[in-house]
């Protein structure tokens, strides 16, 4: 069995602390073996990571946490920018256009900073022929959202519509990577896909953080990565050195 973590974000996303380099590294120690780069709106942090993966020894999908007018959206298998603030539909039918497929992270999540679908826009969408082909995933298990209750209510809507159920950590820290992950038969990112598609994926779950573990870690981290923030290709920072990931 493989595994893989579908939702992380870099320092290319306005709320990430981790270099790519770093990502990878981490993700690699953790012994993930596909992993989606999925920054806001952002897709230089995914084709950075393409580039770099196979000298670390770890697959990468490229994709985009992709804001629609009714809430985030991951976008996974695409190389090229979706724009913002489209409708759910007309963003999934982009994707698809790309050759992409579609998760729905941490759908009906509340908390801070969290723009999450509403059930009721997703069924909207999945009316739509082509798009309920494109839109393959519903993120059940999201290791860092504060509404814990949310999670449990995906995993209901995914069996719902049957959906295949995604475990993924939406992490924003390195220590992060991991805490949820998919199983899928095989080990690559083809064998990955097939197995979204055929909905062949097994959800796994590590302890849960405290609330104050995740904003706290993600606070502390956020200030030390400010400057690679603001310039972000190449860049290699506190943050990263102080957990020898350099």
């Amino acid at each position: 069995m493989g595994l893989a973590d579908l939702h992380m974000h870099t320092i290319y996303s306005y709320d990430g602390t981790a270099t790519v380099p770093a990502v990878l590294k981490r993700a690699k120690r953790n012994g993930l073996d596909v992993i989606a780069i999925t920054d806001h709106d952002e897709i230089r942090g995914a084709l950075e990571a393409l580039d770099l993966a196979a000298q670390v020894g770890i697959e990468v999908i490229p994709g985009i946490e992709i804001t629609t007018a009714e809430g985030d959206l991951l976008g996974l298998f695409i190389t090229k920018k979706v724009p913002a603030g489209l409708s759910l539909l007309e963003t999934v039918l982009r994707v698809g256009a790309l050759g992409g497929v579609c998760i729905a992270p941490h759908p009906m999540a509340g908390g801070m900073g969290m723009k999450s679908l509403s059930a009721y826009s997703i069924r909207q969408a999945l009316k739509h022929p082509e798009a309920a082909q494109i839109l393959i995933g519903i993120e059940t298990y999201n290791a860092t959202a504060l509404d814990r209750e949310s999670c449990e209510s995906a995993e209901i809507l995914a069996n719902w519509l049957g959906k295949t159920a995604t475990g993924s950590s939406d992490a924003h820290i390195l220590d992060a990577i991991g805490l949820g992950a998919t199983e899928f038969p095989g080990q690559s990112a083809a064998d990955l896909r097939a197995a979204l598609i055929k909905g062949a994926t097994t959800v796994r779950k590590q302890s849960h953080w405290s609330p104050a573990r995740i904003l706290g870690g993600w606070a502390l981290n956020y200030l030390l990565s400010t400057p690679g923030r603001l310039n972000p290709i190449g860049q290699v920072f506190t943050a990263q050195r102080a957990y020898g990931e350099g």
